[in-house]
């Protein structure tokens, strides 16, 4: 037996999606987004995949700004990166704390996950219908139907990557997905994820016992871990030995320039991000054969910069026009200067970049 409460039915996965349906226009839009970031992680592709926003998708009003701001920066950098938004409703907790809008739409009210599909739903739909490519992490899967349509790529975050039903889930999608190294930073275990995700499975969905394809777009984030940074030079060579060695289909990687990889004195700095994103870059321009697997970042990015402590806030008093109330994120200033110095140097790496057949 279960030592539960039952509080309310929720919304089934249909009905959220017949609330809050996606245009036809919108549909086509997301299969080129996912067409397109499989054909960059395969190498058919040279431009730079890059996943950028909030690190919590939390005022729908500032998260739409953010995304109009994306929409229109896409437009100058298309050429040499491919843009991909994050909206973030679910958010892992080390211990305990606000577990994103899904659950608890209001940060400040009681839990109530009804509200949080439909508050969540509508802000992908509206992002969506900007044409920009939508990008969440899986950390609760048993709901992951009722957005699951909205998004072209797709995190197993650090705590999940290990665990059996996040993989076996993973094999199963058809959007990218991004398999992060696990909270130790461990490399080699950060691999065996996208082995096990780019595997097929057997396992129970909606009360089916069903046979999963294999993710062959399953690839490496490195985040760094408990031990530090994992984006210098000798983490990217030995990812990329590694992924050869165990054969890995689409071998590629993305560096996180965030969490571990953007702690500094034992705190995360978000303008760290940008000294990630330089170094690794100025490394595959010297070494063009690390490109052959390196293919873009991730960065936590906001209209504002730093963050504010929830606990120190009240509905009165919280800030609500793009300062993050979970992780430290880049401001927009900062960030659209990085986006426009990264899509000059893809350009300029580009004539080293081969193209594969």
């Amino acid at each position: 037996m279960l030592s539960t409460r039952t509080v309310k039915r929720l919304p089934s996965s249909e009905e959220l999606v017949e609330a809050f349906p996606i245009s036809d226009l919108a549909q086509a839009k997301i299969r080129t987004h996912r067409r397109e970031i499989r054909d960059l992680l395969a190498g058919r592709d040279s431009r730079l995949l890059v996943v950028v926003g909030p690190c919590s998708a939390w005022p729908a009003p500032a998260v739409l700004e953010y995304a109009r701001r994306l929409a229109e920066l896409e437009k100058h950098v298309s050429d040499s990166l491919k843009l991909v938004l994050r909206v973030y409703i679910q958010k892992p907790r080390t211990t305990r704390g606000w577990t994103g809008p899904v659950n608890q739409p209001d940060p400040f009210g009681a839990p109530d996950i009804a509200a949080g599909m439909r508050y969540a739903r509508e802000m992908m739909v509206k992002v969506a219908e900007m044409g920009l490519p939508l990008a969440d992490e899986a950390l609760f899967t048993h709901n992951a139907k009722g957005f699951l349509d909205l998004l072209s790529w797709v995190a197993i975050g650090a705590r999940s990557s290990e665990d059996q039903e996040h993989r076996i889930w993973a094999s199963a999608i058809e959007a990218p997905v991004g398999m992060k190294n696990p909270t130790s930073g461990c490399i080699p275990v950060g691999i065996n994820s996208v082995l096990a995700a780019q595997h097929p499975h057997t396992g129970v969905f909606d009360g089916f016992q069903v046979e999963t394809s294999g993710n062959p777009y399953a690839h490496l984030v490195l985040r760094g871990g408990a031990n530090g940074p994992n984006y210098h030079l000798t983490d990217l060579y030995k990812a990329s030995e590694l992924l050869e060695q165990r054969e890995i289909l689409n071998p590629a990687i993305l560096v996180d320039a965030s969490h571990e990889n953007a702690r500094i004195n034992g705190r995360k700095d978000p303008h760290a991000q940008i000294d990630v994103v330089r170094e690794v870059l100025s490394n595959l321009d010297v070494r063009p054969n690390l490109r052959r697997h390196v293919k873009g970042f991730l960065l936590e990015s906001y209209l504002r910069s730093g963050c504010q402590q929830i606990a120190d806030c009240t509905r009165e008093t919280v800030e609500q026009d793009g300062l993050s109330i979970t992780d430290p994120c880049l401001g927009w200033d900062a960030t659209e200067a990085l986006i426009l110095d990264m899509s000059q140097k893809s350009t300029e790496m580009r004539p080293l970049f081969k193209l594969s057949s």
